[in-house]
């Protein structure tokens, strides 16, 4: 070692030795006495580490938090400052989310947001979505405010079973104040919006015009603020898909009904507006198939919510069936014509799992004709006209029609 050098050897090199003499001697007493600066040599570098992450820019502050981490947790007292919205991404995990609240100022350290949500086994139950939090909050006030569900950003509407799309916009405009024409906008090219192009085919060659009639799966929905019309109505197509994907609805419809998804999406529709009660909906899908693709004199639909389907597509009033005249009863040049062969261009409503359910896997039965006959809705179904007049005549004794 350097410490062991021959004095002669420093001597004979002057005042240079000189120098390095009184350098090694005053290191020798440093080490004795503990001191020398090695403490503060240590705290240098630390800090020479923090600066030079700082200079990295970008994910630097992951590893400056990391090192401020060994010197404990840092975080805030209290509940927090001014307002600040934070989004909690679906399938984030707690080192996520404490990630999300450092970038947004929420918390001091993600740390401390993580050692707080360990203690508190709820932080599982934490769902995605956004928040209305506070800045410079406490890692258990931030937790605590992220499990109080009064505190999501919530934009939600629930749309029923079996309303048509322009009634679906209405709906949509009102919560969300978009104006409806631009969700009319958005909804002329439903393709666009997620629905893969292959599901506007039919099995009867009739020409498919793409509308979004069908797609706007009915169910509770909650859409971030400053939603457009397109995303809110990406989201509902989205949702459509899950549920026909989830009921193998394309599969057992070209394998089982050896028809179109299409053409099931139709009698599916036709079987929301129809039935009264869900219990129903199979029957009334079984009907339509067998008026149109069975032993039925026209092979057409004879519903008259087809009529009224028209009336409301083209800025008309809808009306009941005693209300419609005969001409509109018997039009044959209308594309929803009761009395057109086979089915109709496009779905008359959104219709909803039970009814994808019903056209999909209808129940046996050679049905042509049903009737509500009570006031309730439960309808009556017959495979002949007489035993149909028998069933009106029960339905016109309960004041039914």
């Amino acid at each position: 070692m350097i410490d062991d050098l021959d004095p002669e050897f420093d001597a004979d090199r002057g005042e240079k030795g000189r120098h390095r003499r009184r350098y090694v001697r005053r290191r020798q007493r440093q080490r004795r006495s503990g001191s020398g600066g090695g403490r503060g040599k240590t705290a240098l570098a630390l800090l020479l580490t923090l600066v030079l992450l700082g200079g990295l820019g970008g994910g630097a502050f992951y590893g400056f938090e990391r090192i401020q981490n060994f010197l404990g947790t840092p975080d805030y007292d209290g509940s927090g400052t001014e307002a600040v919205t934070v989004e909690i991404m679906e399938g984030a995990l707690i080192a996520d989310m404490a990630v999300t609240l450092y970038e947004a100022g929420v918390v001091k350290s993600t740390k401390a947001f993580i050692e707080a949500a360990e203690d508190d086994g709820r932080s599982k139950t934490i769902q995605p979505g956004q928040y209305q939090l506070r800045r410079q909050m406490s890692g258990a006030s931030a937790v605590a405010a992220l499990l109080d569900l009064t505190n999501r950003v919530v934009n939600g509407i629930t749309i029923p079973e079996g309303r048509t799309a322009k009634s679906v916009y209405k709906l949509l405009s009102e919560k969300t104040k978009v104006p409806v024409t631009e969700f009319e906008a958005a909804a002329k090219d439903p393709i666009a919006l997620g629905v893969p192009e292959w599901w506007f085919t039919r099995t009867d060659d009739r020409k498919v015009e793409p509308s979004i009639e069908g797609f706007l799966f009915p169910d509770t929905y909650e859409f971030p603020p400053k939603s457009t019309a397109e995303s809110i109505l990406g989201l509902m197509v989205e949702r459509f898909l899950t549920v026909a994907e989830e009921l193998r609805f394309v599969d057992r419809v070209q394998n089982e009904r050896q028809i179109a998804p299409y053409e099931a999406l139709i009698v599916a529709s036709l079987a929301q507006a129809e039935a009264g009660v869900p219990g129903d909906l199979g029957k009334v899908a079984r009907v339509a198939y067998n008026r149109v693709y069975g032993d039925f004199p026209c092979n057409c639909l004879e519903m008259d919510v087809t009529i009224n389907y028209h009336l409301e597509l083209t800025g008309q009033k809808t009306k009941t069936s005693a209300e419609m005249t005969e001409d509109e009863l018997l039009d044959t040049k209308s594309p929803y014509s009761r009395k057109l062969r086979g089915l109709i261009p496009t779905p008359i409503n959104n219709p909803g799992q039970l009814a994808l359910e019903g056209a999909m896997d209808p129940p046996p039965g050679k049905w042509l004709y049903f009737v509500a006959i009570n006031k309730e809705g439960q309808s009556a179904f017959a495979e002949t006209y007489e035993e149909q007049l028998r069933n009106e005549a029960k339905a016109r004794e309960a004041g039914v029609i």
